[in-house]
């Protein structure tokens, strides 16, 4: 067919994201020049944007850049401002699900977490309910940003990405976010993010991609031609740390982010495994990592949960329970929330608290909120940022470079 160059098909992609701008040296009150910033169009491939968020408040700016021919796709749900000048939305085979918003309007809040971290006006007093309170901001605040949600609750198609890319060069954008994956690595031909950077590179914009979150192997890189930026993840120096009290007086510190508070209150502890739903079918093969709505909840309820695996806590949390201790082999550099009280500890902190459980007739334990303290390591790579090297051109070094991306607070 005349003026195609390749087809192939739409496959889905997935999602791969206050104290970080002041770690990377970048302070505060360094000086800026606003009107410059104010002339830079970030565009976002996401899954949206939340325009009532205060890092997007318009006030302090005027009216969009000359050289922007974008819209906004406005509904009675959604309307762009000053600093929110543009905002689509792709779905290409015209399914939306229950849970989806047929506008700009996030639903999953992954794409008003990355906007907000690129281009977020500076906040004040912002805190996750008291924890990392400080000024949250953008990398460029006084920056606008132009919206395409390509991804929805199922996932992010490759048409829906091309479509983005092509409108946001004729709109006008300076630099495009793009923090989203394949499932598997793909040759530069065949893959719609490489192929969409290379037209923006043409045209002199830069892409900035996620290296992805499949690390700690090698070869686990998802974005990798060398036409555009691929970062991995890095930490800053701070860490979440959430203390464990055992009846017994030990105790021991794990990492989560825990706002939860219990009062320094005692209360039974439960191994996961010795809590079965045996009426449902499971057994304690599958309740000891408490996962799958495994878990009896009259053996569970009002108990602390311990549990071999750390898991997303909603299997402890439905049966009733009012707290769980993870214990596993699982690296310790990402502190994870829980929907209730929860810390993640490290193997040998984990078999001590598994010992006096198993060993004591009525176990007792109390969960603290957590605290923030300095990460003396910092920066390293995260565990779960995807490695090298570009298993495609393996001469080429990938990732180019790696960011703050692990507990950072945004919108």
């Amino acid at each position: 067919m005349e003026g195609v160059v390749s087809v192939f098909h739409n496959e889905k992609k997935q999602l791969h994201t206050t104290r970080s701008w002041d770690f990377l040296g970048f302070s505060e009150h360094v000086r800026r020049s606003t009107a410059l910033e104010s002339n830079i169009i970030i565009g976002m491939l996401d899954t949206g944007i939340w325009p009532e968020s205060e890092s997007f408040n318009d006030e302090e700016f005027g009216p969009p850049p000359k050289k922007w021919k974008g819209i906004c796709q406005s509904s009675s749900n959604f309307t762009c401002n000053n600093k929110i000048i543009g905002a689509r939305y792709y779905r290409s085979d015209g399914y939306f699900a229950p849970n989806d918003i047929a506008s700009p309007r996030d639903s999953e809040g992954h794409g008003t977490h990355t906007s907000s971290t690129a281009a977020g006006n500076s906040v004040g007093k912002a805190s996750m309910l008291g924890l990392a309170l400080g000024t949250a901001r953008g990398g460029v605040p006084s920056a606008r940003i132009a919206v395409h949600k390509v991804c929805w609750s199922d996932g992010c198609y490759e048409a829906d990405i091309l479509a983005a890319f092509d409108d946001a060069i004729a709109d006008g954008i300076d630099i495009i976010s793009i923090s989203i994956g394949g499932f598997y690595p793909k040759d530069y031909f065949n893959d719609s993010i490489a192929i969409g950077a290379f037209h923006a590179m043409k045209n002199g914009i830069l892409t900035s991609v996620s290296a992805g979150n499949s690390g700690p192997d090698p070869e686990t890189v998802f974005n990798f031609a060398p036409w555009f930026l691929s970062v991995a993840a890095s930490t800053i120096d701070r860490k979440f740390f959430t203390k464990v009290k055992l009846g017994n007086g030990a105790t021991y510190e794990g990492v989560s982010i825990n706002t939860f508070d219990l009062e320094n209150e005692m209360y039974r502890v439960i191994y996961g495994g010795n809590a079965p739903d045996i009426r449902n079918g499971f057994n304690q093969s599958t309740s000891r990592y408490c996962i799958q709505s495994s878990l009896d909840k009259t053996l569970v309820k009002g108990k602390i949960v311990l549990c071999d695996y750390i898991s997303s806590g909603e299997t402890a949390s439905a049966a009733g329970a009012i707290g769980t201790i993870m214990q596993d082999g699982y690296f310790q550099d990402v502190a994870y929330n829980f929907p209730l009280p929860a810390s993640h500890l490290a193997l040998c902190a984990g078999f001590d608290v598994s010992e006096y459980v198993n060993k004591t007739r009525k176990p007792t334990a109390t969960i603290f909120k957590s605290i923030a303290r300095k990460d003396e390591l910092a920066p390293y790579v995260v565990s779960f940022s995807s490695r090298g090297p570009n298993p495609i051109t393996k001469d080429i070094l990938t990732p180019d470079l790696a960011a703050p991306g692990v507990n950072i607070l945004a919108a």
